[in-house]
């Protein structure tokens, strides 16, 4: 019986492993999904900001902090730290989190689009 349990166990740290890898997100498809923000955002390292703030760097970051940008009063007042889950729901929909940003991006409404950015984004983080 203990062979049992353990060949069991064995099968499901197999499946999990293997499931997760199949959903684990992917910095390079990313940076594809980007295009859709680089009329907007820069993500180069010492970068100047544009229509938008430049990214590099971004996860970790308080929200409204990138020196040089002038934000939004929601923005800036939001007290929000962009990590993973912050910037899933912002990507979702930005106006539903910061309801008076003044970015005008309607969002990216699948899943795996906004995880491959994020990875990106990270990719980006020193």
């Amino acid at each position: 019986m203990t062979f049992r349990i353990s060949a069991l166990f064995a099968a499901i740290l197999t499946t999990v492993a293997v499931t997760g890898a199949a959903h684990a997100a992917d910095a390079e498809a990313g940076m594809k999904v980007f295009g859709k923000c680089k009329a907007c955002h820069m993500v180069k390292a010492n970068g100047k900001h544009t229509v938008g703030p430049n990214l590099h760097g971004v996860v970790g970051r308080k929200a409204g902090s990138a020196k040089g940008f002038r934000y939004s009063k929601a923005m800036a007042e939001s007290g929000l730290t962009w990590d993973e889950a912050t910037l899933d729901k912002f990507l979702l929909k930005p106006k539903d989190l910061v309801n008076k940003t003044r970015m005008a991006f309607p969002g990216l409404k699948k899943d795996e689009d906004r995880a491959n950015v994020i990875a990106y984004l990270k990719s980006l983080t020193n």
